[in-house]
């Protein structure tokens, strides 16, 4: 350990030496553009010869932001920008001495394929958000909402806009055509706009931009250039009102063809966006269909912990930062990373409900959203203003009760709101805000007021503040949560996974059975350096949660009973040298506590990444766990002591800009060693991405992961009156396969397929009783149950325990073996803008085998071989906007 700390130091104190010498200059830019008259004779080709463009000079001289930092780009890229009353109007010159070398290639929107050029608009003039539109070479547009001062970049917003391009003679050309209907700007504002322009030369590997922003600034929006001439144009009220229908057939297919059942499904629905203002407007959906959306990939979880997937739905995708409330987003990474007031997953998730009586027939797959509505904006005054309501219906579950089919509920009616406001002050150097989420449930004298919660309550404050330009940051924030119920669903809540108040060790701990609401609290602090001239940037902090705070009726919490300190460092070369194009290493260090403050984990890390000159990439990095105590690996037991010991990983990537591209990623873990044989890992990642011309490309990623852990946990049993716990040796075993195609008839019809077939099995043996959890060494943890454990025909575990002939306790069988296959194959057409013709093909199957079987010979008997669910749907969306 010694040595790996040292060497760290050493590598931290070589880097700055080496940045004293590094610097960039920062001026920011101001360009004049030019109102006309006759805007819309342009003609959206990608000819940039219309006499139009002759009303204004160009303009260009970019400076090369990746890699080369402030020097001047290998070609050069020249620009203009007129408007009129209703329009933006802009033309791109791309300098290129050899356009057979350019990169067209084709993508479905916003997957910014090749060469392209962009142009961001903060028109708030709130120096921290901006609309960017993107047009690649080949004439694929991309659009992105950008928030948190260039932190986040939101994909989903698809606002209505033209654009085409062109290869000529000496490079490329681009136009555009933008509705001022689409940004958000008020009478005021106009004088302090905000722009900026951003060409990838995929050949090159290189980014330039107008307004050069060095690495080593803090912030993207906030140094925009300035855009001066623009008058007399009023903002316009949005509104768009987009229906749609659907039809599908649904039906479970036997893998010789044969359909087993079959269902027909048909349904209308409404998608609206109207302008309250000019800067405020309001979102909302009427029986949302979201049957294009790609599943969720396939994942298996035995530590408890709950897995977060990442929202794909429109609705809820588009603007999601600005309801975005995470306690502990940090640069430092850590396990709370993902906690958040709202995880907009809770809403229309799989119902949860319990079947109380009978044999249940068919299970609802998800719960339906009857409707959904989203107000939001952003107010000249530096306002930010944001509310989601949205209402789900009540589920049932088909079930047999003496052989009678009957209707049992699953899910109740719900009624989700989240609330959020946020006040910009100096120009945003400062902001404040608040939200405030409720769920609210119709349980009452049903059979689930005992399994829900029948009223949960969030709320939080944040602080952000920086000074000198943004490079010194503090951010804070508290949260508290409020949970109503039944004083069993409260009880159950009490000693659910995320709390466990019962553990036998938590003397400042219990759980109460009278309790009908529960009242928690968290939040966090920390204090950052970004940038600077000598490229280091650090931040340290420390975030809580306390034992009773619970999050999860429509917010994402990890666990709560936890306090963790974060520091992280990290430096980054701001131009290349020797043979890196770029390079950055950082050091992190986490210690994580109780709500008691009692030390549970101690952790350092060490990566560093880099780009090379022949455009490879690479990375490598370990984690050194010195301490780990678990108060979640029993499974509400008592505290248990984990292995100590180094998690190292590498990877390396091939040339991207490459037809074919290769990249690897490697790691595994090994104990100390004074905790040797006590735990080993291996996880391997490849991906393998090929494009033998630009309309199609197809990737392939196999994935394997193995554990063999000595001590995991199987169960909890009664023996002379003392609950003990069995744990046993698993060997674990993981695999999956990603397999990805898209081919393009044109930027505006495309195709595109994901396939994943997933399985993980485990086989447990060398079962063992805890009898000291907090044993410093492993094999002092624990009493080996060895040949008292016998297992009778139906699976069970028998122990006799003291050996006197008969049973003294027993546990299941917990070897398994899960496998499941997903599949989503979109034809998309936008055959005009904002009008979209989606016919979509989805398989699933989720099936289990023999744990004893092979992985591959699993999945070919036991997965390939079960039944399909086949979905066919075709969507067919018309949006009618006012210009």
């Amino acid at each position: 350990m010694r040595s790996l700390l040292s060497t760290a130091a050493l590598l931290l104190l070589c880097i700055y030496t080496y940045a004293q010498e590094q610097s960039t200059e920062f001026i920011q830019r101001t360009y004049q553009t030019v109102k006309v008259t006759n805007g819309d004779d342009i003609m959206i080709d990608g000819d940039i010869t219309d006499a139009q463009w002759s009303q204004i000079d160009w303009d260009g001289d970019f400076t090369v932001q990746q890699p080369n930092n402030g020097e001047k780009p290998q070609r050069q890229t020249q620009f203009k920008l007129i408007y009129d009353d209703a329009y933006l109007y802009l033309a791109f010159h791309c300098d290129d001495d050899d356009p057979t070398k350019i990169e067209s290639r084709l993508a479905r929107r916003d997957n910014f394929p090749g060469d392209w050029v962009e142009f961001n608009v903060d028109s708030y003039g709130d120096n921290a958000t901006a609309f960017s539109f993107t047009i690649s070479a080949s004439g694929v547009k991309g659009d992105e909402f950008i928030t948190g001062n260039g932190n986040s970049w939101d994909s989903s917003w698809n606002p209505i806009w033209y654009a085409a391009s062109e290869i000529v003679a000496d490079g490329w050309t681009a136009e555009m055509k933008i509705p001022l209907s689409q940004i958000r700007f008020s009478t005021e504002s106009l004088e302090s706009w905000g722009f900026n322009f951003t060409r990838r030369d995929f050949r090159a590997d290189e980014r330039s931009s107008y307004q050069f922003v060095p690495q080593t600034v803090s912030g993207w929006v906030s140094n925009f250039a300035h855009l001066i001439g623009v008058a007399d144009i009023t903002p316009k009220r949005q509104v768009e009102i987009q229906p749609y229908i659907t039809s599908g057939l649904k039906f479970n297919g036997e893998p010789n063809g044969k359909g087993e059942t079959r269902e027909m499904r048909h349904a209308v629905g409404l998608d609206a966006k109207i302008g309250i203002t000019s800067d405020l407007t309001l979102d909302f959906t009427l029986n949302p269909d979201f049957g294009q959306v790609e599943a969720d990939p396939s994942a298996l979880n035995i530590d408890g912990f709950q897995i977060f997937f990442r929202e794909q739905r429109p609705f809820f995708v588009e603007n999601a930062n600005l309801f975005d409330f995470r306690l502990s987003g940090t640069e430092a990474g850590g396990s709370h990373g993902n906690d958040n007031l709202f995880y907009s997953r809770r809403i229309g998730a799989n119902p949860r409900g319990n079947v109380l009586n009978g044999n249940v027939i068919d299970y609802p797959d998800f719960t339906n959203i009857i409707g959904a509505a989203k107000f939001s904006g952003k107010t000249k005054d530096g306002w930010s203003v944001g509310v989601i309501e949205a209402v789900t219906s009540r589920e049932y579950a088909e079930v047999e009760i003496d052989g009678q089919s009957e209707q049992a509920l699953v899910e109740p009616l719900s009624n989700f709101i989240v609330g959020r406001v946020s006040k910009d002050l100096n120009g945003g150097a400062t902001i404040i805000g608040a939200t405030l989420t409720n769920v609210l449930r119709d349980i009452s004298d049903t059979p689930l007021e005992d399994q829900f919660h029948d009223q949960a309550t969030t709320f939080g404050v944040n602080l952000f503040h920086s000074w000198q330009n943004r490079e010194w940051q503090i951010k804070a924030n508290v949260v508290g949560s409020n949970v109503e119920g039944t004083t069993t669903k409260i009880t159950d809540t009490q000693e659910s996974f995320e709390h466990y108040h019962q553990r036998p060790d938590a003397d400042y701990l219990s759980v109460d059975t009278t309790l009908t609401s529960l009242n928690g609290n968290g939040g966090r602090i920390s204090l950052a350096n970004y940038g600077g001239q000598d490229n280091i940037s650090f931040e340290t902090g420390f975030t809580w949660r306390s034992p009773d705070l619970d999050l999860n009726d429509i917010g994402f919490l990890n666990t709560a009973d936890q306090m963790d300190h974060f520091t992280w460092i990290g430096w980054r070369s701001p131009r290349p040298f020797s043979v890196f194009r770029s390079y950055t290493v950082n050091y992190n260090h986490y210690s994580g506590f109780n709500s008691q403050g009692d030390h549970l984990y101690q952790a350092f890390n060490m990566n560093t990444h880099a780009s090379f000159t022949n455009y490879w990439n690479a990375g490598m990095g370990f984690n050194l766990e010195v301490k780990d105590i678990s108060q979640k690996a029993l499974f509400g037991g008592p505290n248990l002591r984990r292995h100590r010991g180094v998690y190292r990983w590498l990877y390396f990537g091939t040339d991207n800009r490459k037809k074919a591209r290769v990249n690897v990623n490697l790691g595994g873990w090994t104990p100390l060693a004074s905790d040797k044989g006590a735990l080993k890992t291996f996880n391997a990642n490849i991906f393998f991405s090929y494009q033998p011309y630009d309309a199609f490309r197809m990737s392939i990623g196999p994935s394997f992961r193995m554990q063999d852990r000595q001590i995991q946990n199987v169960s909890s049993v009664e023996y002379n009156g003392e609950t003990r716990y069995i744990t046993g040796r698993i060997m674990q075993e993981s695999f999956g396969l990603s397999v990805r195609g898209s081919f393009s008839f044109s930027p505006n019809l495309t195709v595109e397929y994901w396939g994943q077939p997933f399985i993980s099995k485990g086989t447990y043996d060398d079962f063992k009783m805890i009898t000291d959890p907090m044993a410093e060494v492993w094999t002092d943890r624990f009493e080996r149950l060895e040949d008292r454990v016998q297992q009778d025909e139906s699976g069970t575990f028998l122990v006799d325990h003291d050996q006197d002939g008969s049973t003294d306790y027993s546990f299941g069988d917990p070897d398994f073996n899960f496998m499941q296959f997903r599949s989503n194959m979109v034809l998309r057409w936008e055959y005009t803008p904002g009008s979209e013709l989606f016919v979509v093909w989805s398989q699933s199957t989720t099936n289990g085998g023999d744990p004893e079987n092979g992985l591959f010979t699993s999945l070919q008997d036991d997965l390939f071989g079960s039944s399909f669910d086949n979905i066919f749907l075709v969507k067919y969306t018309y949006r009618f906007y006012r210009k």
